[in-house]
């Protein structure tokens, strides 16, 4: 900033702007107000129906989340210059202040007109007033005055460009509408950015050179502003993503690890993680600086980088393990992804893996002791279980496909290869298990976020937001075309094979299996295809998934044969049961019709999993009985997730023995909130007798498999007591109507043993 500028400067112009913003933050403070109070509100309590369903209740979202933006960002902007004008004020004021004191010791300032300014005496001693005493000044005044010129001119300076650095990144991180940054002052954004480009230098070096110190300094700058968008870009387009990956694996696995010093190895491991979120931050800007970061780090996938750390990676080898953690630009991830399947169907050969050989020793995952990260399909499928609208773009359902899936056609390429033909290799460390493939298990979560709407690992019940009826059922069209596809290849006559070759997927699609509970019943509940029942089984969401009477069955019957998937399923419908039960009281005929499908179906599907698990436990232990019915015992625990179920928003949470807090499976309810019949089952104590078997498989939780059937239908018939017991007229119509009868047909005539067509054999 020129002396001048400041000198004589005159901000009417810029209080005028901060007038006119301080009123565009209330005006939208009251649009973003009604927007979500009325518009958003009356749209999630309206009965939507068709494309308004879709197409409409999603604009009215959006439209309602980009007034709070807007509203966000004025209110940014508005304190940001009003930061600005009050610096610069003060700094003008300041200099107005030296110069006075500068003339008290007859020197003074002058702009010489290229950004400079130079110290003269304002009277010279020889052209004072006769009788005028001129003020004396020393060198060292001369200097001090200069000095103090310069550091007010330097801070304005420093004020000025920032605030307009800052804000026109602020513009630029949404092309179209709004961004949600927020920041309280200028400050604050502009030490954003300032910290971000003090790390960026570090990343520039050569990784080799980097002390523990610096490394540290990255990571608790990293870990602190990795979620700010203005940090995150600067960060990200200040090293060019070459640079990036280089100094990731010159630090994570240097020469190959050798001589590493531990404490090298925990700060790579935070490095890992911290690097990872902020890149993701990074790509959610528009920015044209960005774009075009995304586009050179897609490019550099196939290419080796040319290092001699980590056995020279590919920028896949590198990428794939950063973007394990992290919120990642839909559309960056589908390009790098498809980037990546092209590559990896060219080397998909036997015996023959580009990734995970013997050449290849490089370590560029710290996270999980069954996954060194050599293989990059597994931690990009972690990304897109960490980001459900990508994943399920990528899974997307290709154009024309039917109402319901029913041949290969119709099923995404992505999806086909990666569940059916590529060639996945197990990358355990050193003390990891060479029989647990991580890269599998990977791609379950994939297929979770796609189908749910969910990071595989979230817990929804931890929103701040209040939560609103239905909320939290994140279903939509495009999540139930996934769906349909998984219910398709798995519900095929390879379905067993499959999932038999694929066990680590075994809770992933229990997982998906619950999560449309709802649909598969619906889809159980007509005749054939013909007369399903939209009554008892009302769609929770427009274009619910729909999988054909047989496709549910066949999906069914091989969730069945495994214990995990069987026992989050069958959890999942005696949720859903009860559920509908408590939403139709038995109070009027109508809800007795009500409750008598809901129970009718239920059984039938409660038949298809328990005849599966018998006939598979059965074929798997066929020469030891005792084995089969530990087997059986084993999954006779079921009835342990849904006692600790969570329930709100129109969904159940259930939580995976064995897994973190946050690993829930996510399945809908008939209704929004629930009554006596779903409360009681998941309030209940589980008997000690169960406990016990628990703690000792072998020797306690053993049943025949007339026993296992004799404990379904006793527990179908305890959700008929419940429904029953408080209304003799509920009571007399299920007997004038058979209802015990049809409930124990229902679940004892279904399944594979029925004939070769309802179900799959086991495998």
């Amino acid at each position: 900033m020129d002396l001048d500028s400041l000198r004589f400067a005159n901000f009417s112009d810029l209080s005028t702007a901060i007038t006119d913003w301080e009123q565009m933050v209330t005006k939208l403070k009251v649009l973003q107000g009604d927007a979500k109070d009325n518009l958003k509100a009356k749209s999630d309590k309206a009965d939507w129906a068709g494309d308004n369903a879709t197409v409409t209740r999603s604009f009215v979202d959006k439209t309602a989340g980009e007034f709070a933006d807007a509203h966000t960002q004025a209110e940014t902007v508005r304190r940001i210059l009003a930061d600005t004008l009050g610096e610069l004020t003060s700094y003008r004021d300041q200099m107005k202040a030296a110069i006075h004191r500068g003339a008290q010791k007859n020197l003074t300032v002058r702009d010489t007109g290229d950004g400079g300014f130079t110290v003269t005496m304002n009277i010279h001693p020889d052209r004072a007033a006769k009788g005028t005493t001129v003020p004396e000044h020393t060198q060292g005044d001369v200097d001090t005055f200069r000095d103090e010129i310069q550091h007010i001119l330097r801070n304005a300076t420093e004020s000025d460009t920032s605030a307009a650095k800052v804000l026109t990144l602020l513009v630029d991180q949404a092309e179209h509408g709004f961004s949600d940054a927020s920041y309280k002052d200028r400050d604050s954004a502009a030490k954003a950015v300032a910290e971000a480009e003090r790390v960026a230098k570090i990343l520039k070096k050569d990784p080799h050179d980097v002390t523990l110190t610096e490394l540290n300094t990255v990571n608790s700058t990293l870990a602190t502003y990795k979620s700010d968008p203005l940090f995150a870009e600067r960060f990200a387009t200040q090293v060019e993503p070459k640079k990036i990956l280089e100094f990731y694996a010159g630090v994570a696995d240097p020469y190959q690890s050798m001589g590493r010093d531990p404490k090298f190895y925990e700060q790579a491991k935070q490095l890992q993680k911290n690097l990872g979120i902020t890149l993701g931050t990074a790509t959610l800007s528009d920015s044209d600086t960005m774009q075009g970061w995304e586009a050179k780090m897609v490019k550099l996938g196939p290419d080796r980088l040319g290092i001699d750390d980590a056995n020279d990676p590919t920028g896949f080898g590198v990428m794939s393990n950063l973007m394990r953690f992290g919120d990642y630009d839909d559309q960056f991830l589908n390009q790098y992804g498809d980037k990546l399947i092209t590559y990896d169907k060219e080397r998909n050969v036997e015996d023959n893996s580009p990734w995970v050989n013997n050449w290849n020793q490089g370590d560029l995952n710290f996270y999980g002791k069954h996954d060194r990260g050599r293989d990059p399909m597994t931690g990009f499928m972690e990304a897109l279980g960490h980001n459900p609208d990508a994943s399920t773009q990528f899974f997307a359902q290709p154009e024309g496909a039917g109402k319901s899936v029913d041949k290969d056609g119709e099923v995404n390429e992505h999806l086909k290869y990666l569940t059916q033909d590529r060639i996945w290799l197990a990358d355990p460390t050193h003390d990891g298990d060479s029989k647990v493939n991580a890269g599998k298990d990977s791609l379950g979560h994939a297929l979770e976020s796609a189908t749910t709407g969910y990071a595989y690992d979230s817990d929804p019940m931890s929103g701040k937001d209040p939560l609103i009826p239905g909320s939290l059922d994140h279903r939509t069209a495009a999540t139930a075309g996934v769906m349909e596809q998984v219910a398709y290849l798995y519900g095929s006559e390879k379905g067993p094979e499959m999932l038999h070759k694929q066990s680590e997927l075994a809770d992933s699609l229990g997982k998906m299996g619950a999560a449309y509970i709802d649909d598969i019943d619906y889809s159980l509940s007509g005749i054939g295809d013909h007369s399903k029942d939209d009554g008892s089984f009302p769609a929770k969401y427009e274009g619910r998934a729909n999988f054909g009477n047989e496709g549910a069955i066949s999906f069914l019957s091989v969730l069945g044969q495994n214990e995990t998937s069987h026992g989050v399923v069958t959890a999942a419908q005696h949720l859903y049961t009860l559920s509908a039960l408590d939403a139709h009281p038995a109070t009027s005929e109508a809800n007795f019709d009500y409750a008598r499908d809901a129970m009718v179906t239920g059984a039938e599907a409660r038949g298809i999993l328990d005849n599966s698990r018998v006939e598979q436990a059965e074929k798997t232990y066929k020469d030891d009985s005792e084995e089969a019915n530990k087997s059986l015992g084993r999954s006779g625990d079921w009835v342990k997730l849904g006692a600790g179920a969570v329930v709100a928003g129109g969904i159940a949470a259930i939580p995976l023995p064995g897994t973190t807090a946050a690993a829930l499976v996510i399945a809908p309810l008939a209704a929004d909130t629930v009554g006596e019949a779903v409360n009681t089952f998941i309030g209940h104590e589980v008997d000690k007798s169960i406990d016990d078997a628990e703690q000792d498989h072998a020797e306690k939780a053993q049943v025949t498999s007339q026993e296992f059937y004799s404990k379904g239908v006793d527990d179908l018939g305890a959700s008929y007591d419940t429904y029953t017991k408080d209304h003799p007229a509920a009571a007399e119509t299920g007997d004038d109507q058979n209802w015990k009868e049809e409930i124990k047909a229902s679940y004892l005539g279904t399944g594979s043993h029925q004939n070769d067509y309802r179900g799959r054999a086991p495998y």
